[in-house]
């Protein structure tokens, strides 16, 4: 659902810091990273578009997660955002460092390996999204871990350290390409914007992606299948045998691939060979194939009959 194309070529090996522990005070102090969207928490929603990490750090309190991760916190809790991240990185060994709130609904891998990409063909120290309105989303972006790292610690050298600091002084110190994305920096920072993300992935274009997507998490399932295939076989079983036909056979079709320990080829294998059951069926219906199931006038019932 990002507005940018996957980006191709070798993958960028890289780490994840996502900040999970700020006050969410335009939602009255709400738990943010635990609101849903698709039946998703939000931060399961950016941790599963952050698997491709090496590490993945999380700075908050402990949560359940439907992926495991390392925890820390900032010194003190609630130093601010500069605080979290520097907290964080301490746990990060890659030479890329992605940095990302807990609250980005539409984020997907394709967009993070795209900043990657743009920041490994450039000089600059870090790639990030900007929203809508032009505005740099720091908490969406790429950074070479080294320059964070020693920006940090110039801040941090100063009388006041680190808390209470804002990104922008951290940021500012940096050289940054920016690519606009207005769908994958959308971010939850008021009710509003989450009734809106709430209903996009409602739309007609988005809804089966999300749905699947939701299921496969809720499953523990990490398998891409190709949807279509699926879809056609449900309706040619609920078209050429009986409506309840759909549901059932897509999951007999799936209870067989998995019993032969297989991937998504073993699915469309599968899929294939119930599509062409189903047509014989309605063959069978439509009253071809009269001499084709046994003799004529051997007694046995008719399609219809059987029905």
């Amino acid at each position: 659902m990002s507005d940018n194309a996957p980006a191709t070529g070798t993958p960028v090996p890289y780490d994840a810091v996502v900040l999970a522990g700020g006050a969410a005070r335009r939602l009255g102090g709400a738990d943010k990273p635990g609101l849903r969207v698709g039946g998703r928490t939000l931060i399961d929603r950016v941790l599963a578009a952050c698997a491709g990490a090496g590490t993945t750090v999380v700075v908050a309190g402990r949560r359940p997660t439907t992926r495991p991760v390392r925890w820390t916190r900032e010194d003190p809790p609630g130093a601010g955002p500069v605080a979290a991240l520097a907290a964080g990185l301490r746990l990060t060994t890659a030479e890329h460092t992605v940095v990302l709130s807990a609250d980005l609904p539409f984020l997907q891998p394709a967009t993070l390996r795209h900043l990657l990409t743009v920041l490994r063909e450039t000089d600059a120290d870090g790639a990030l999204l900007t929203d809508a309105d032009g505005r740099d989303q720091p908490l969406v972006a790429a950074y070479r871990t080294a320059a964070l790292r020693r920006e940090l610690a110039a801040l941090a050298a100063a009388p006041d350290g680190l808390a209470g600091l804002p990104l922008r002084r951290l940021t500012g110190a940096l050289s940054l390409t920016r690519v606009p994305d207005p769908l994958a920096s959308f971010d939850c920072d008021t009710w509003d914007d989450l009734v809106n993300a709430r209903a996009r992935i409602r739309e007609h274009g988005h809804v089966l992606e999300e749905w699947i997507s939701a299921v496969k998490n809720e499953l523990g399932i990490d398998l891409d299948v190709d949807t279509g295939v699926l879809l056609d076989l449900a309706r040619d079983a609920a078209h050429g045998v009986a409506r309840p036909a759909a549901p059932l056979t897509t999951f007999l079709v799936g209870y067989a691939a998995a019993q032969g320990k297989g991937g998504p080829e073993a699915v469309a294998e599968a899929a294939r060979k119930a599509v062409a059951l189903a047509l014989r069926w309605e063959e069978e219906n439509n009253g071809g194939g009269k001499n084709g199931g046994g003799k004529e006038g051997s007694g046995g019932a008719s399609a219809q009959d059987a029905g």
